[in-house]
Parts: structure tokens; sequence; C-alpha cells
């Protein structure tokens, strides 16, 4: 069992940066792929982004790129989303996803999630 524990989150204005935490405990292994995803009021949940463990690869949703980065910390078993230049439709709680697969289908492991509301 892998666990992950979101924050971060919280209320900004347009423009603003917010650096989302993931941190993951219990069997976290190196080889695993963190996912983070987000899902707005509505509207299904999505992919943002998402980073292999061990090679440090990268994937964004094309609605990201050039605002948010992704990156690890393996010492503390910490993966961090950074959101710059954020836009309302921003908003939205925000999930790390772990799993073994390089470019996981279906994730595994979920953590509960933090919420970002960014206000115009």
């Amino acid at each position: 069992q892998v666990q992950l524990t979101e924050s971060g989150g919280g209320l900004v204005q347009a423009g603003d940066s917010l650096r989302l935490s993931c941190a993951a405990s219990g069997r976290a292994s190196s080889t695993y792929t963190i996912g983070w995803f987000r899902q707005a009021p509505g509207k299904q949940r999505e992919f943002v982004a998402a980073i292999t463990w061990s090679a440090g690869s990268t994937r964004f949703a094309d609605s990201v790129k050039g605002r948010f980065t992704i990156s690890r910390d393996s010492a503390n078993n910490t993966v961090y989303l950074q959101m710059n230049s954020l836009r309302p439709e921003d908003t939205a709680v925000y999930y790390c996803a772990a799993d073994k697969s390089v470019v996981p289908q279906k994730y595994a492991y979920w953590g509960q999630g933090t919420q970002v509301t960014v206000s115009s």
C-alpha cells in the first residue's frame, strides 16, 4: 500500500503562484510514477502533470504547459507541483496519484485532494 497526502492548496488571485506537495509513505517505490489530477465542480477529473520517480521524466496537459512544473524530492518522498500564472479556470480540487506503470492508464493509489481556488 502507498499513502499519499496532498498539501499546499488555498485561495489566491489570478496571476499568483502556489506550490502543491504530495508526500508518499508506506510502500512507495522509486519505480513509481506520480501524477497530479484536478476536478472542478461539475466537470470530470482531468490529468495535469506526471513525473517518473526514478528518471524524473515529466508530462503535462496542454492547458498547463509553460505555467506548471513538477519535481520530486527523493530524500523526502515528496512530489511538488509548482503552479504559476494561475487562472480562474485552474480552480479545482487537486489530487496526486501513484502507480507502478511508466505511463499509467489507471492509477492505483490516490490522495484525498487539496482545494485550489483562483479568484479573478
